[in-house]
């Protein structure tokens, strides 16, 4: 007599997901779904079901983790002023056009500004909403200037000695009517005043930024992340004439545009290294 062979006891149980149903979850509209058989092979093996619309190809995952590699941590937004005072150029302007698409890793955007009060913080702000920047600095002509100077201070107040492109004249007009007496850079200015030295480009820490749209504009853009909670830190370069400009003005300094492209580089770089200022006399007796 044959005797049937008893069952052993069950090692293993099913996952939620094998269980017979007869319900199937749709496929999402314009997904690419697995072949019926590697279903039928993943339920068999028991594996977890993985959404077709998660299954990335592996030409276009490569893609992706190629561009992830290559893309920038940060961004820094360089802006620059259109000429004004009956000047045919900026250097601001131009050195914008010549920084490159990145510099040490961080991404460079570039933002042309009108020399009109007001309209000058509207067109940063509406570049930083575009861009998001890690960090932003703000380039202004200073005719009359040896060097680059890396702006300290913003202060609260508008006083035109000349007026502006579109013919605002303000004088003695607070920039933000509540807004605090001034604004310190929130960029490392020595640190960076130090690397662009360092990198042969004639620079000093200047502790005022005028009364003019450069200084309205600094102070505008430092009210404007702290109003609007942006993280991004932010400060302003003024930059002297360039060897063109002064081809009619006699004994009037002026600096090679390739200096300045130069320098500027380099104060991107330091602002992006030093999150915090270094601790150095940069100060002025006059």
């Amino acid at each position: 007599m044959l005797r049937r062979k008893a069952k052993g006891p069950k090692t293993h149980k099913p996952y939620p997901a094998q269980q017979h149903s007869s319900h199937r979850s749709p496929t999402p509209a314009g997904s690419v779904g697995a072949a019926p058989a590697t279903r039928s092979r993943r339920r068999a093996r028991g594996d977890a079901q993985v959404p077709a619309e998660l299954i990335l190809r592996p030409e276009v995952k490569a893609a992706m983790l190629q561009r992830e590699k290559a893309a920038p941590h940060e961004i820094v937004l360089v802006t620059g002023f259109e000429p004004f005072d009956g000047e045919k150029t900026n250097p601001s302007w131009e050195i914008c056009r010549q920084l490159g698409s990145e510099i040490a890793g961080v991404r460079v955007e570039t933002c042309l500004v009108p020399c009109e009060f007001r309209r000058a913080i509207a067109v940063v702000a509406a570049a930083i909403e575009r861009v998001h920047p890690t960090f932003v600095v703000c380039l202004g002509q200073a005719g009359g200037r040896q060097r680059l100077g890396v702006e300290r201070v913003a202060i609260n107040v508008d006083d035109a000695r000349i007026p502006d492109n579109a013919g605002a004249q303000p004088v003695d007009e607070f920039i933000a009517a509540n807004g605090p007496p001034a604004y310190f850079a929130s960029l490392p200015v020595k640190a960076m005043a130090i690397a662009m030295r360092a990198a042969g480009v004639p620079t000093e820490v200047s502790n005022s930024a005028g009364t003019f749209v450069c200084n309205h504009l600094m102070y505008g853009v430092l009210h404007y992340l702290t109003e609007s909670g942006h993280r991004a830190r932010a400060g302003f370069i003024h930059v002297p004439f360039s060897e063109q400009q002064v081809h009619d003005k006699p004994n009037t300094p002026s600096m090679a545009m390739a200096t300045m492209v130069r320098g500027v580089r380099a104060a991107v770089v330091a602002a992006h290294e030093h999150r915090h200022d270094i601790k150095a006399a940069e100060g002025a007796l006059d």
